[in-house]
């Protein structure tokens, strides 16, 4: 007979999208976990008493998006070096004294996607990063722990990209407006929104040549419009997101469960769905 079932959630709102039920699901399967994931959609005003009843029933992990990640964040009692820098929390659990613990999987996610799937090296790479919303701000640290030689945060408001900078002092990181971007990048990733209304970051068309790699934390069905762009100058390489998601949630089980399961089946597997 089997034991009890532990379960894990995703929040957000909207959540009717979200890939993550069937990524946790397919990891389950892989590892030989008793689990089940469920997708909540929790109302803007009721994620603090959402994430208290799903603890107190005795539920175990939560993956948290959008809207709430800022939200998690002060919620958690406990937050990893990672998280703190994040300003942003995208995973939740509970210790033995009931103590809510914050990580925030989506930099490493990010790094992993990169490194292992695509053999993008980072160390010694010059890198912008296009957008100073939450999802830069997440990843800022897992990159810097790469030793990129230079990274530049470029935002259409400059003071926002500059604040980033500040999180980081004696790192080589620095901030530019848009429009004055300098120079040739290893590596550009754009974080920000632009691609979901099927619109480009206005960048200067020099930053991109044939041994540049360019990686859209968004994704879909279709190219997006920052990756074609890229494509059209030259780029070496375009990745959009998707990897980044099935490895953030790697990284969540395995802080969850304490096995790290295998993405690239996983990852094919959406691939296939999506296009």
């Amino acid at each position: 007979m089997a034991g009890p079932v532990d379960s894990y959630a995703v929040m957000g709102n909207p959540i009717a999208h979200s890939k993550s039920p069937v990524i946790h699901t397919l990891f389950a399967d892989q590892t030989g976990q008793n689990l089940r994931y469920t997708a909540n959609r929790v109302e803007t005003g009721g994620f603090q008493k959402a994430v208290e009843d799903f603890f107190k029933n005795g539920d175990l992990g939560l993956s948290i998006t959008v809207p709430f990640k800022e939200e998690a964040w002060q919620l958690a009692e406990k937050r990893t070096s990672r998280a703190e820098k994040a300003g942003a929390v995208n995973t939740l659990w509970q210790d033995e004294q009931g103590q809510l613990h914050g990580d925030n999987t989506d930099g490493l996610g990010l790094v992993a996607d990169l490194k292992e799937n695509n053999g993008v090296p980072i160390k010694g790479a010059r890198i912008l990063i296009l957008g100073a919303g939450g999802a830069v701000r997440g990843v800022l640290e897992p990159i810097l722990a790469e030793q990129p030689a230079e990274l530049v945060i470029a935002n259409r408001t400059l003071s926002k990209a500059e604040t980033l900078v500040e999180l980081f002092p004696g790192m080589p990181i620095s901030s530019s407006s848009f429009e004055t971007i300098e120079g040739r990048f290893d590596l550009i990733i754009n974080g920000t929104a632009a691609s979901l209304q099927g619109a480009l970051p206005p960048v200067p068309e020099p930053i991109v040549d044939q041994n540049t790699c360019c990686y859209d934390m968004m994704y879909g069905s279709e190219e997006t419009v920052f990756n074609r762009w890229c494509r059209e100058q030259g780029a070496a390489k375009t990745i959009d997101g998707l990897g980044m998601l099935v490895e953030q949630a790697a990284e969540q089980f395995a802080i969850w469960r304490g096995v790290r399961p295998e993405t690239g089946k996983v990852l094919d597997l959406l691939r296939r769905d999506i296009t």
